[in-house]
């Protein structure tokens, strides 16, 4: 039976060549501009490797000090400061909770107005889309730079930044998946006498919320890493405590640290995964 598919498509295959033979077979100038990209595209690499000071001489001494270093971190031993780590390990899921949620709840009405089909004035939709991609080109890290500067070192500025930035990326995220969505349950509230706000409530968000709590999961998990980044540079959590102990040379603690951050991190993606999953499937049944 699957021969038998196989063969029927490429007789269709012939066919369709021998029918549309530009169609089906790259031109010559076609292939001289593929070819003629993919050299610039290697060119462009030599020279980058070249012009950044790439070394295989380089990476390969410095393969062996990390390899040195690895041999160090073992056994991982948090020493006496085993409750200070978990303290440590509780602060960075509460930076990435309340990070996560500041972020989405500021999120959730600008994703609405930068959708074209809920904010149809091309201004107003211009206005909006840009200032979430200004928000957006700022990294976590740089915005927890500027907290760390404007509030003080601890979890705070962690939870700010990790909220600053959630709000550019999931406002963008949210008015993809509203822009993206039927408009008929939209259209039949309004055409019942709803108002426009009700054809929002009652025709957008039923369909819109499985998508944004799926999201929103995600962005969880993915902040629960992104929180130990910032902490390095001051913002409280597991990072600033790895940054310390890079700095003394005490690598069986690094080591004990990063298994945290390991544990920490597959388990909040084993419990996400099974959440979105349950939400998405809710959603199908429900539609």
């Amino acid at each position: 039976m699957t021969r038998a598919r196989f063969d029927l498509g490429s007789a269709d295959h012939a066919r369709l060549a021998a029918a549309f033979p530009r169609g089906m077979r790259p031109s010559p100038a076609g292939r001289v501009r593929m070819g003629l990209a993919v050299a610039a595209a290697v060119a462009l690499a030599a020279y980058a490797f070249w012009r950044l000071g790439f070394s295989l001489e380089r990476l390969g001494s410095g393969l062996a000090q990390l390899g040195h270093f690895v041999l160090m971190m073992f056994p991982p031993d948090p020493g006496t400061q085993l409750p200070l780590y978990i303290h440590a390990l509780g602060e960075t899921l509460a930076i990435a909770f309340l990070g996560t949620l500041g972020g989405a709840l500021l999120a959730a009405p600008f994703g609405f107005l930068a959708a074209k089909n809920v904010i149809p004035n091309i201004f107003a939709h211009f206005a909006v889309r840009r200032f979430l991609d200004t928000v957006r080109g700022v990294d976590r890290l740089i915005w927890a730079l500027i907290y760390v500067t404007v509030v003080g070192l601890g979890p705070f500025a962690g939870i700010l930044a990790i909220a600053t930035a959630s709000f550019g990326e999931l406002g963008k995220l949210f008015s993809e998946a509203v822009e993206a969505l039927d408009r008929k349950p939209v259209e039949g509230v309004v055409s019942t006498g709803g108002s426009p706000l009700e054809g929002v409530r009652f025709g957008m968000l039923p369909q819109v919320l499985p998508v944004l709590a799926s999201q929103l999961l995600y962005y969880f998990e993915s902040n629960s890493r992104q929180s130990t980044i910032v902490g390095i540079v001051g913002a409280g959590g597991l990072g600033l405590h790895l940054a310390e102990q890079i700095r003394v040379l005490e690598w069986q603690k690094v080591s004990f640290l990063v298994l945290m951050m390991l544990v920490m991190v597959g388990v909040i993606d084993f419990i996400s995964s099974r959440l979105r999953f349950a939400i998405i499937g809710k959603a199908r049944i429900t539609t």
